[in-house]
């Protein structure tokens, strides 16, 4: 009786057994691709024009600037200064800038609004109004604009800015020390895209 028993599974196994090789083929297959040929690259570069992505996130460490937390309407009506960096994410220029962006906001982030503009999403009209973003847009990116409390332009600046070339207008802004006479920073890099200020 053990015997009658045992043919079906005999049968069975060996219908089977082929399969078992395609399968144990294919398990290999797939475990060689991944793991002994590694995984794809990825192909975000700093140095081209191509969009990788949000350039924020991806050169900064930085995804808090974007979407920005407030507009610069709502900036102006709470008195505070107000940076406006535009940007797109498909520019070399861009990318490197968006370290010094993401540095200022460490230090002013509290004190200061930081609006970041893609250019390709402002609207396209004639004529802005001065508590919209384009009207400060000069069709150059990256372009940096600073209004301080009153909403006057204290710093307009086309192209890549140095992080102490903005530092030196905000210390104005908020009254601070000038840099001369407070404790230096100096930059450290710390991966291939982003450095950062320290004392």
């Amino acid at each position: 009786m053990k015997l009658f028993l045992l043919q079906p599974l005999h049968l069975l196994s060996s219908i089977l057994r082929p399969w078992r090789q395609y399968l144990l083929i294919l398990l290999l297959t797939v475990f060689t691709s991944l793991f002994v040929l590694g995984t794809p690259a990825a192909y975000a570069n700093l140095n081209d024009d191509k969009y990788d992505g949000n350039i924020f996130v991806l050169y900064a460490g930085n995804g808090s600037l974007v979407p920005p937390r407030m507009t610069l309407a709502q900036s102006l009506k709470r008195d505070k200064p107000s940076i406006l960096a535009f940007y797109v994410d498909d520019s070399r220029d861009c990318k490197e800038f968006a370290i010094v962006v993401s540095r200022l906001q460490e230090y002013y982030g509290r004190a200061a609004s930081f609006i970041t503009v893609d250019v390709d999403s402002l609207p396209l009209k004639s004529s802005y109004d001065p508590s919209e973003e384009g009207y400060y847009y000069e069709g150059v990116v990256p372009q940096t604009v600073i209004l301080d409390q009153e909403g006057k332009v204290v710093f307009n600046e086309k192209g890549q800015v140095k992080f102490e070339a903005v530092d030196d207008v905000l210390r104005e802004v908020f009254d601070l020390l000038p840099r001369s006479e407070s404790v230096e920073l100096k930059r450290r890099s710390f991966n291939e895209f982003n450095t950062e200020l320290s004392e």
